[in-house]
């Protein structure tokens, strides 16, 4: 574009005020602050932000919107009390919040969403869950009975949680003081020889569907806890998986989870460079960082089973993978009574 004097033409990366070309100084200057770039600055600035923007689109991509006929099918919910988002099919009754146990959630106008691009379909039933929280109790002698009441049992509820897949490619770097140290004997005297080395180490990895979670409702520990899930096992989302669950929508935007999965990928990157640094007796690592180069990020909905209860105002919960049985729940109470008579 032509500059001509005192056009604005961009925002200050400063303040965000209006730039204009100063004639005189023959760069831009910021109205607000008095800031002053070079053209070349500016165009720099402005032209990775347009790569970032490109990059971001890219990204998202593979994110499509629901079609006509699966919006008719589908149902959405809010529960008042925790302010969980939830779907279902249109055959698929949704009676209470499987995050706080709250017995009324709210019908709602469907909100705009992504649709889905993956789902892992529940392998395990509704029978064995039941059975793995039964086992769980039954090692829980002062246990609230309210917790061991069969219909409260039986309220346990299938729901799929929305999580974000990201690709990455990871270059990693680890520059480390190591030390080799040997003992032997020469007559009298036992003398030690360290020797010092400077170990270097460069790669790269790469990273597919590397998950975190998008809702804010499911604690980030528990999910952490009853991964990892099988990804192999995905397959393209399809409405006729949601007939007798729910399915949490995500309140967590993408690149609110991406600095978890992040780290994820940098610490598996590092794990994997200091594994090539073997037959040292030490090891001090002077200088490590790993540079990631995002790709891809696909949404996909991953199977758990969900129980809330509550005892005395405080909600306790109990979740297991809906893929592999890997279960958690929150520390739970004991009944004083129960633990009286006990003593008795």
């Amino acid at each position: 574009n032509t500059m001509s004097d005192e056009m604005t033409v961009y925002q200050c990366p400063h303040c965000n005020g209006p730039l204009h070309f100063d004639s005189k100084l023959q760069k831009l200057k910021c109205d607000s602050c008095g800031s002053e770039y070079t053209t070349q600055e500016i165009d720099d600035l402005f032209s990775k932000k347009n790569e970032e923007a490109i990059q971001e689109s890219q990204q998202l991509e593979s994110m499509g919107e629901w079609d006509e006929n699966e919006k008719e099918n589908l149902r959405a919910y809010n529960c008042p009390a925790c302010g969980a988002r939830l779907i279902t099919d249109a055959s698929t009754g949704a009676t209470s919040c499987p995050y706080c146990g709250n017995p009324t959630i709210i019908p709602t106008q469907k909100e705009k969403a992504y649709r889905p691009d993956y789902i892992i379909p529940f392998q395990l039933k509704k029978e064995d869950a039941i059975s793995k929280i039964k086992d769980f109790y039954k090692g829980m002698p002062f246990l609230p009975e309210a917790f061991k009441e069969e219909n409260h049992i039986e309220d346990i509820k299938g729901v799929y949680v929305p999580f974000w897949l990201y690709d990455s490619r990871a270059d990693g770097h680890i520059r480390a003081h190591c030390t080799r140290v040997h003992t032997h004997r020469e007559g009298d005297y036992e003398v030690t020889r360290t020797s010092h080395y400077l170990v270097i180490r460069d790669g790269n990895l790469r990273f597919e569907k590397v998950p975190a979670d998008g809702s804010s409702k499911m604690p980030d520990d528990f999910m952490d806890s009853i991964e990892p899930y099988d990804l192999s096992a995905l397959v393209p989302f399809q409405l006729s998986y949601l007939p007798g669950y729910l399915a949490d929508r995500y309140d967590v935007d993408y690149k609110e989870t991406e600095s978890r999965a992040d780290l994820r990928m940098k610490n598996s990157t590092l794990d994997e460079l200091r594994s090539t640094i073997i037959g040292y007796t030490s090891v001090l690592p002077e200088d490590e960082h790993v540079q990631l180069q995002p790709g891809n990020v696909s949404y996909a909905l991953l199977p758990v089973w969900l129980l809330s209860t509550k005892y005395h105002d405080k909600t306790y919960l109990f979740a297991m993978n809906g893929q592999t049985g890997k279960m958690i729940a929150d520390n739970m109470p004991k009944d004083a009574k129960k633990i009286v008579l006990t003593f008795v």
